[in-house]
């Protein structure tokens, strides 16, 4: 998860920008949350399919503006799905990524500034087959054999493009 925090910090801090296709409206729609105060931690995203909450915090500083930081959600989750650098993987729904969220959280102090969370998704490759009662099971040994074959569906991925826009106040 520190390695998360870590690329979510470069990212912001001056990484070229991944943009969403021309009239790419993302799958949740959500108006503008409201304005936090300046050292006040919340939560920009959950996405419990990864285990994590990406955490913000406005800083009240010209250099960084804005602080991000990746959350496991519980010791105990068993993820479904990876985060990963959205600089790195570069989303392009050519390549199946999908504009999944766009999160708006202005500063109280300065509401030209805003921290703006991209949230793209991924599909997990292939779909898991349910039985006649609805559900997906997972056998051990036929897991293992595919783990050893080479042949394990991939997860899911998820994207998070963190930056801050808009004029800084004085």
């Amino acid at each position: 998860m520190r390695r998360i925090a870590a690329v979510l910090v470069a990212t912001l801090l001056g990484a070229p920008a991944v943009l969403p296709a021309a009239g790419q409206a993302p799958e949740i729609e959500r108006e503008t949350a409201p304005p936090q105060a300046v050292g006040a931690a919340h939560t920009l995203r959950q996405i419990p399919e990864a285990c994590a909450r990406i955490e913000g915090v406005f800083t009240g500083q010209a250099d960084p503006p804005y602080r991000f930081s990746v959350k496991q959600t519980s010791p105990g989750c068993r993820p479904r799905a990876r985060l990963v650098d959205a600089d790195r993987v570069r989303p392009d729904p050519a390549d199946g990524w999908v504009l999944n969220d766009v999160v708006r959280i202005p500063a109280a102090a300065c509401p030209s500034q805003v921290a703006v969370a991209r949230i793209w998704r991924r599909p997990a490759e292939g779909t898991l087959q349910t039985d006649a009662q609805g559900r997906v099971r997972i056998y051990l040994d036929e897991a293992r054999a595919q783990a050893e074959s080479g042949n394990a569906p991939q997860p899911g991925l998820y994207a998070a493009q963190l930056r801050v826009e808009g004029e800084a106040c004085d």
